[in-house]
């Protein structure tokens, strides 16, 4: 079953670093989907039991700050 996973990102500045950021985490095996977002510094990643740790590792070692994002609550 598929896992969700939303990331900040730190260091992006134009669609450049969105394609290396998209590249790096699609090289991670068991990575499903990735859509990156410049504009809200985040990247949502789709996977299959991948070691949350092994995401943040392939966007730093592509040049880049990371983190897991905060979850927003749901509802009122």
């Amino acid at each position: 079953m598929a896992e969700k996973l939303e990331l900040e990102i730190e260091g992006m500045g134009c669609e450049g670093c969105v394609a290396t950021v998209d590249k790096a985490l699609r090289a991670v095996p068991g990575v499903r989907t990735v859509a990156v977002d410049l504009a809200a510094g985040r990247a949502t990643v789709e996977h299959e039991g991948v070691d949350p740790a092994a995401l943040l590792g392939a966007v730093e070692k592509a040049g880049y700050d990371a983190r897991p994002a905060a979850q927003r609550p749901i509802g009122p």
